[in-house]
């Protein structure tokens, strides 16, 4: 008798554990489809009307020679400060003015007015990140020494 007890406890353990294994799957399933409706939605909010994006954004941006560079970059109201200066050398800073604009998306601002160098910039919570010159992410083990933070 004790047997056939412990045999039906251990069947119904795994019952139920094989359930949760299952009720899982069903709930990842739904975040998933949910993840990819929510990618499909446009509600209207972006950076430009949902972040407080205007203020100062500061980092050091690697170059292909030296020791790098320290990038400063204010957003005012439609226009821009930029102030680059190179590290290890006292002569080369550069402070460059004028408006900037927003991509389509409202995610990305484009400083006028810079032609040979990066001039975009992807707008996150108090962050600015470099763009390439195409104006896509910089990717690789390098991507975070493009943000320049508030």
């Amino acid at each position: 008798m004790k047997k056939l007890l412990m045999v039906i406890a251990a069947a119904a353990f795994l019952y139920s554990c094989g359930g949760n294994t299952q009720k899982n799957q069903e709930e990842q399933a739904s975040v998933d489809e949910f993840s990819e409706i929510a990618k499909n939605v446009k509600d209207g909010h972006n950076a430009k009307n949902s972040l407080d994006y205007k203020g100062v954004y500061v980092g050091k941006i690697p170059t292909a020679s030296g020791e790098g560079m320290i990038v400063s970059i204010t957003l005012e109201d439609s226009t821009y400060t930029k102030k680059t200066e190179y590290v290890g050398k006292e002569s080369g800073n550069i402070e460059e003015k004028g408006i900037y604009t927003w991509n389509v998306e409202g995610n990305t601002v484009i400083l006028d007015g810079i032609k040979d160098a990066p001039n975009q910039y992807f707008v996150g919570e108090n962050t600015l990140t470099q763009l390439d010159m195409e104006g896509k992410k910089i990717t690789g083990d390098m991507a975070d020494l493009y943000i320049l933070k508030k």
